[in-house]
């Protein structure tokens, strides 16, 4: 255990990585315990407020953020300041991420159906980190042989071509798939395959006239047979929402 910890993460520069995976995924899940706790009126726990006007956990987070970037930057260049700077980083990306929607939409949505989009936001955020912990390091581990670079230069390799597959399903509007398939890489190739989603930025771009509507006819028919398993899982992990959705805005 201590070898691996020193070979795989000390030598290859994944401590400030993984105490960033750690802030996250506790703070997330500390934050929703308390914003739910605060929703049900138990516990200690209350909304902060400043002159009548609600401060949201975004507001605290972006502040972390600010500080932990320019620790990164203008701290000395050792593993304390960089692992002290994860740490800010992690925790800040997580308050702003918790209320993505939020910001998104300019409304308080946090307990809306479009609240939801938050907690897509954070599950993608930390797949994508945890990948990164679990990867294969080919440039940063030292000692390693010609056999086992090799296999580290193959499996990055790998990793980067399911990244790219994973950014154009996101570019396709596909969010849950990108997720998922970051764990299941086949869902990716189906993903990038099949019609994009009909308000994705690749549909807007490239869609017209039948195709477009071939793919209006297909999200409906996807959405009307996994939206209720999907909006479960979400509000597992989230919450249920409680408030209605905001008017549309033109």
């Amino acid at each position: 255990m201590d070898s691996w910890w020193q070979r795989d993460v000390i030598a290859a520069g994944k401590l400030p990585p993984f105490l960033l995976f750690l802030a996250f995924v506790v703070t997330f899940a500390v934050t929703r315990m308390i914003t739910r706790m605060i929703r049900s009126g138990k516990g200690p726990f209350r909304n902060v407020s400043a002159g009548g006007t609600h401060i949201h956990h975004s507001v605290p987070g972006i502040i972390l953020l600010i500080i932990g970037a320019f620790t990164s930057i203008m701290a000395p260049s050792i593993t304390g300041w960089r692992s002290f700077a994860a740490v800010l980083i992690g925790i800040g990306t997580s308050l702003v991420l918790d209320e993505f929607a939020l910001i998104l939409h300019l409304q308080d949505v946090y307990w809306s159906g479009e609240g939801e989009l938050s907690v897509e936001a954070v599950s993608l955020t930390a797949a994508c980190l945890g990948l990164f912990l679990v990867g294969f390091s080919p440039f940063q581990v030292r000692d390693a042989d010609t056999i086992e670079q090799t296999f580290r230069l193959t499996a990055f390799g790998v990793w980067l071509a399911f990244g790219i597959l994973a950014v154009m399903c996101v570019l396709r509007g596909k969010y849950r798939t990108a997720l998922f398939g970051l764990f299941l890489p086949p869902v990716l190739v189906v993903g990038v395959i099949r019609l994009a989603r009909p308000n994705s930025i690749w549909a807007r771009r490239w869609y017209r006239g039948k195709k477009l509507e071939r793919a209006q006819r297909r999200a409906a028919d996807f959405d009307r047979h996994f939206d209720p398993l999907q909006t479960d899982w979400v509000n597992l992990i989230g919450g249920k929402p409680s408030h209605p959705n905001p008017p549309a805005t033109s």
